[in-house]
């Protein structure tokens, strides 16, 4: 089978996906002719989902371009904010991100998780309810099918939501979202919740939320000053982004 040898170069913050003895300033390959550049790129390690611009030659190309030999490739990260193939941005978690789904959803962005799917479920589910699927799991963001993904770099859930606002750059709608469920939520009066609520949260408090999908009910309770600090934050990344 006829080989071609190529030479990539990664934008610097594509090189943590790639083995360390190839990041650095470029790599050589060699590969069969019929190979597509997505099939190159992702066989050294790369998620087809972290993918940006490519120019080949200074021509830009998509992953369907079928190399020939001595070309090199320029991979950039993707675009900031990123567009989602679909008309919306909304997101679907797996497992290792629970925290930052409930930011997310505290800020009113559509997010989905489920602590107990496998991977062919998460990649069926993000396709058929048009998700973004974000995970640490670079294998997961492999997976054929996939319709769009992103991989999080951080482990602490202030850095992850700052990282995924500034990508996608999500519509914000602090407080309208349930942080159990991700069902809106919808004014109610104290009459209407007092049977749910403790003696001591009844009288203090007179502004209640309740969830239209699991009717979990919400007051600006010992909680609401921190929480109200991390949509304010999310709120300047938005203006200063």
């Amino acid at each position: 089978m006829d080989q071609v040898t190529l030479t990539l170069r990664f934008a610097p913050e594509l090189r943590f996906f790639l083995l360390p003895r190839n990041r650095g300033s470029q790599v050589r390959v060699q590969h069969d002719a019929t190979s597509t550049l997505g099939h190159v790129i992702e066989s050294l390690g790369l998620p087809r989902t972290e993918i940006g611009r490519l120019r080949a030659d200074g021509t830009e190309v998509t992953t369907a371009h079928r190399p020939t030999d001595g070309q090199t490739i320029e991979i950039d990260a993707p675009a900031r904010p990123q567009h989602t193939p679909f008309d919306h941005t909304r997101f679907l978690l797996d497992v290792h991100l629970g925290t930052l789904a409930r930011r997310l959803r505290l800020l009113g962005v559509d997010t989905a998780y489920d602590n107990d799917r496998d991977d062919d479920a998460l990649v069926t589910l993000a396709n058929e309810e048009q998700r973004v699927l974000l995970t640490r799991d670079r294998e997961l963001l492999c997976r054929r099918g996939l319709t769009a993904g992103a991989h999080v770099h951080h482990t602490e859930p202030e850095l992850q939501l700052d990282e995924v606002l500034r990508r996608f750059d999500p519509p914000l709608a602090p407080f309208t979202r349930c942080l159990a469920c991700n069902g809106l939520v919808e004014p109610a009066t104290k009459q209407q919740v007092q049977g749910e609520l403790a003696a001591g949260t009844r009288a203090t408090y007179d502004t209640f939320t309740r969830c239209r999908s699991c009717g979990r009910v919400y007051w600006p309770g010992a909680h609401h000053h921190r929480l109200t600090q991390i949509v304010d934050r999310a709120r300047a990344r938005a203006h200063t982004a």
